[in-house]
């Protein structure tokens, strides 16, 4: 069969099982698997081999496992991270996070960055790569996700913390310049309506906080308040529901101004940010 052929009955078994972006998928695995990027899949010997492990693929995320395990890796603003189970996947919303909280520390020299939940350390590398005067702090609680945060950190300069966020980092405290977070925030009474590719494969550590999912920002709030010195900025990803409620967990400590909710590129409401008094 041809290679478009192969690719459209891919897409077919992949929009029929359900899965959010068929087309883009297909392509991607059949470039994983012959070793090539999506514009060269029309120039690929279709082999018996190649076929066989493609169809496998597919038929493993028609079952709905991510697309970034599969292919082991995931792509987030400027650098291609290594992921798999037992790590929470990026997602390009975060990519906006960073971005503000970048623009914010831009006139700073030197800037004191610490990243909370940092998981497969997106959010640091991405930091000390673009900004290679900063010092980076990443601290992440899961070992399973320390795992692929020391790969995906080596190069970088930041720094890999295994533990807790609450009482982290005592030696920073008013120091830091910038405190971001992606943290867990989905509640619990929305387990229905969460996809099967972040239910069954994202690790429960990195997903679920509490009946309301605000557990673990107020955790963030608290430890960002400590952290940071005074001028210094937050940034924390929330649900899209949340663009009240997680704001509200800052304000309610009294010792942030400036706090906004802010909008992704799709316009929903992402991450609440502020400034230390």
């Amino acid at each position: 069969m041809s290679t478009r052929t192969v690719l459209a009955e891919a897409t077919a078994r992949l929009r029929e099982a359900g899965v959010a972006s068929p087309d883009y998928d297909a392509a991607e695995l059949l470039a994983h698997v012959a070793g090539v990027s999506r514009l060269q899949l029309g120039l690929i010997d279709l082999t018996d081999q190649l076929q066989a492990r493609y169809d496998e693929l597919v038929a493993r995320r028609a079952a709905r496992e991510p697309l970034q395990h599969l292919t082991g890796t995931a792509a987030f603003r400027y650098r291609e991270l290594v992921v798999g189970p037992g790590v929470f996947v990026p997602r390009p919303e975060t990519e906006v996070l960073v971005g503000w909280i970048l623009d914010r520390i831009a006139d700073v020299k030197e800037p004191l960055v610490v990243d909370l939940c940092s998981g497969s350390g997106a959010i640091a590398g991405a930091v000390a790569t673009e900004r290679p005067d900063s010092t980076v702090h990443a601290v992440e609680l899961s070992p399973e996700a320390c795992v692929w945060a020391r790969r995906n950190l080596a190069g970088t300069g930041a720094t890999l913390h295994e533990g807790d966020i609450d009482g982290c980092l005592p030696e920073l405290d008013g120091l830091v310049d910038a405190v971001i977070a992606n943290p867990p925030y989905i509640p619990l009474t929305a387990w229905e309506s969460v996809t099967a590719e972040v239910r069954d494969h994202d690790p429960a550590l990195a997903l679920w906080s509490g009946d309301d999912g605000l557990d673990e920002i107020k955790v963030v709030a608290a430890t960002a308040g400590r952290l940071l010195k005074p001028g210094g900025w937050f940034g924390c990803e929330h649900a899209d529901v949340q663009g009240e409620s997680a704001p509200a967990v800052f304000a309610a400590t009294g010792v942030f101004t400036e706090v906004r909710d802010q909008l992704d590129l799709a316009g929903r409401h992402r991450f609440a940010t502020g400034r230390r008094i």
